[in-house]
């Protein structure tokens, strides 16, 4: 399609300027608004504000160059707005994926530098006026994208392999789906800038996968919350103390420790426990209690609420020995989870039923 038939399109036109107003709106939101909107009572991380600050900023930008070459349209431009988009939206994206794993800060300069063979191919380009080297510079690009998205999908195991080793709730703290979700409407766009034929319905559908990106950046920005300085720290460090694991008798006085503290005082009780913050309650190293767990063939996340399960059996028995009408709803709640979703999958991995199931047989 020519640039200029689109512009005759006052549907278009107005959709088009609509995602620019909306993208500049909500990059200034995450700037200027100190407290979410969307989950009031989340943090979420300075980092990834910014970042999604900056890829709605770029994506604004990209309309308002666009409609610049839709007004003058020539092989030079086209090249020079389509290297604007790989060079500003790609690290940015990144930039807002790597934000979402807290458990190390990923820089993001190593996609700026993976980056230059495409300014390369771009220069070439505009100097010989050739869209040959556009292609192959897209081509490029999507390649990239794809083993980026390959190290993302083996990062985001990773960051949930640490979670679990670190926090005993996971709501609001996990961006797998969030992850793929994004992903899939990202690799939309990289495809899109590789299709040569570009018709009314496409240049509609990137409009509205703009606009899907933009709730998406809105929604994991104000959602994902920002986890503590302390426990949020570099893997490797543990690794130090892993390559001279503590002695039995230390693990032994952990044991003790955590009958006293944790399983008795009950401290599994508590919203939000990390592991840094157990292991300071009954102090100790969180390596060694890392360690510990990790002996034992657990997680902390299955530890603690293993025992929040178990305390749940225990006020089910108690009630209905005492006759009185709860719900698991409730129980659940009194038993430290913040979430009947995370509560009924902790319960059957457990014992291996289902809540409801359980509770009718304990009833009969």
């Amino acid at each position: 399609m020519e640039a200029q038939e689109i512009l005759q399109d006052i549907g278009f036109f107005f959709l088009y300027g609509g995602v620019t107003f909306l993208d500049l709106a909500a990059a200034l939101y995450l700037l200027m608004r100190r407290s979410n909107a969307i989950a009031p009572g989340v943090t979420s991380p300075v980092r990834l504000r910014r970042w999604g600050a900056a890829f709605l900023s770029v994506s604004a930008l990209s309309h308002l160059y666009w409609m610049y070459y839709a007004q003058h349209p020539s092989i030079t431009v086209y090249l020079i707005v389509c290297t604007l988009d790989i060079l500003l939206i790609m690290p940015t994206i990144t930039g807002i994926l790597l934000s979402m794993l807290q458990d190390l800060h990923r820089p993001v300069w190593p996609m700026a530098v993976a980056l230059v063979p495409a300014i390369v191919l771009s220069a070439l380009g505009i100097i010989r006026g050739n869209e040959t080297f556009l292609f192959w510079q897209s081509i490029y690009a999507v390649a990239l994208y794809a083993l980026y998205l390959l190290y993302m999908f083996f990062a985001v195991r990773r960051y949930g392999r640490w979670l679990r080793d670190n926090y005993a709730d996971l709501e609001n703290k996990e961006v797998w789906q969030s992850f793929m979700i994004m992903a899939v409407f990202v690799l939309y766009f990289s495809l899109y800038s590789i299709t040569t034929e570009q018709s009314r319905v496409m240049l509609y559908l990137l409009q509205i996968d703009y606009i899907i990106i933009l709730g998406l950046v809105l929604w994991r920005t104000e959602t994902l919350q920002q986890l503590s300085e302390s426990t949020a720290q570099e893997p490797e460090l543990a690794e130090e103390l892993q390559d001279a694991p503590a002695p039995t008798a230390t693990f032994n006085w952990i044991d003790a420790l955590l009958k006293k503290h944790c399983e008795s005082g009950q401290l599994y009780l508590r919203n939000d426990l990390s592991l840094a913050q157990l292991a300071n309650a009954i102090g100790t190293n969180r390596y060694y209690l890392s360690q510990y767990f990790a002996r034992q063939g657990l997680t902390f996340n299955a530890y603690i609420n293993g025992l929040r399960v178990d305390h749940f059996i225990r006020l089910h028995r108690e009630a209905v020995a005492e006759n009185r009408i709860v719900t698991a709803l409730q129980l659940s709640s009194e038993s430290g989870f913040r979430s009947y979703s995370t509560f009924s999958a902790a319960f059957k991995q457990k014992t291996g039923m289902t809540v409801t199931a359980w509770m009718q047989a304990r009833e009969e």
